[in-house]
């Protein structure tokens, strides 16, 4: 009986997390004695251990999710509405996906693609993209570039470049960059131009001021309506993810 009492309370203060203040209302002697039938108990079962472990984390997750849904809710003009951050699929659409990206990411190459698929499949999905340029100088070249492409010429022409940008295999460079400027038609004097100045700085640094209030520190990040989504997700999860939003 002695042994049944302590099983059930120790998963019973495991659950709710009272532990600390079940033992503090105990006697020495109530306490030697639980302390001993749960030793002996998860020496008999220390796959309980790992069950506990497993509701840790779950709560720790759910904790985080919550975080992020309240980060969301707290910075949703500067996310949804900054009047410059490129927009893309359907504008009307009943569900909001913002991606934060970087040209030279091999994760973010690889949800380019996919991310085109879901737009093309769904229809009724509003993308805005973000640009954050975190690993290193060619990145932040390439973001300086498409930010300018998309200031001198216009959203049409972000989007080519942008597109080029994601798929481009080799250094970036000006060079390459005017190349792919002159491929595309561009007036490469006015990019570039536009390139260093003030409006191409802020624009970049108030995505990056908003990557670091959100805790976003890795590309690609998702923002799926309410949700904070951190790294790539495969287009099957993604079109779950869309669906649950739909209820």
């Amino acid at each position: 009986m002695k042994r049944l009492l302590a099983t059930s309370a120790l998963l019973g203060t495991l659950a709710t997390g009272t532990f600390a203040a079940d033992l503090k209302e105990m006697s020495d002697e109530e306490r030697a004695l639980f302390r001993a039938e749960v030793r002996a108990y998860l020496f008999e079962n220390p796959e309980v251990i790992m069950q506990a472990v497993e509701i840790l984390q779950q709560r720790e997750q759910q904790q985080q999710v919550q975080a992020d849904v309240d980060l969301v809710a707290q910075n949703a003009d500067a996310i949804f509405n900054d009047g410059y951050s490129w927009v893309g699929g359907n504008p009307e659409g009943d569900i909001v996906l913002v991606e934060f990206l970087d040209y030279r990411c091999g994760y973010c190459k690889r949800a380019h693609d996919e991310v085109a698929q879901l737009l093309e499949s769904d229809g009724n999905i509003k993308l805005i993209v973000k640009e954050l340029p975190i690993l290193g100088e060619a990145s932040v070249l390439a973001s300086r570039f498409a930010v300018a492409v998309k200031q001198v010429s216009g959203d049409d022409s972000y989007k080519a470049v942008a597109d080029a940008l994601m798929t481009f295999q080799g250094d970036i460079s000006m060079p390459a960059l005017r190349r792919l400027g002159s491929t595309f038609g561009l007036d490469m004097a006015a990019v570039e131009e536009r390139m260093n100045g003030d409006e191409v700085t802020a624009e970049i640094a108030a995505t990056r001021a908003l990557a670091g209030t959100l805790a976003i520190n890795g590309t690609p990040t998702f923002i799926l309506q309410d949700e904070l989504l951190r790294g790539y997700l495969p287009l099957d999860q993604m079109q779950a993810r869309v669906a649950d939003k739909r209820g």
